[in-house]
């Protein structure tokens, strides 16, 4: 197990990252990781559009809840969303690259909040999510759910 903070995140965010068949499946990589902070990134694919030929607000949203996934369970505690929103400030296009970017704000006891930044590759800010975690038994890299 690793000792250090920045070691530990790295190896959580990989083991999660091989188990994640959403992630995988959509193209989110993972750019940056740390305590309590990641960045991930996913370009708009055509299947990623909606009937008006702009990027799903479904498929942001993922973007923006697998940043929060990797910032909460950073810690090899396994923590899940207890609550998220989102708000959708400009359409993501097709052949868009966005790069989320998450920031605890706050972790007290069991409970997480954690801000995402959602931008496009001109750094216009496409949308801003809000999750808030909650730590459950087990570990990310040893515990039962490591071995599901």
């Amino acid at each position: 197990m690793p000792s250090d903070p920045g070691e530990l995140a790295r190896a959580c965010a990989t083991a999660i990252l091989s188990r994640d068949n959403a992630m995988q499946g959509l193209g989110i990589e993972l750019i940056d990781i740390a305590p309590g902070f990641s960045k991930v990134r996913m370009t708009v694919r055509d299947d990623m559009t909606n009937g008006h030929k702009i990027g799903h607000g479904g498929f942001t949203f993922t973007l923006a809840d697998s940043a929060f996934a990797f910032a909460c369970n950073s810690y090899n505690k396994v923590a899940l969303a207890a609550n998220c929103s989102i708000d959708f400030l400009r359409p993501a296009c097709l052949g868009d690259l966005l790069t989320a970017t998450a920031q605890e704000q706050s972790l007290s006891g069991r409970n997480g909040i954690y801000d995402v930044r959602i931008e496009n590759q001109d750094g216009e800010l496409v949308a801003l999510f809000r999750g808030k975690s909650t730590q459950i038994k087990g570990t990310t890299l040893d515990g039962p759910q490591a071995q599901a």
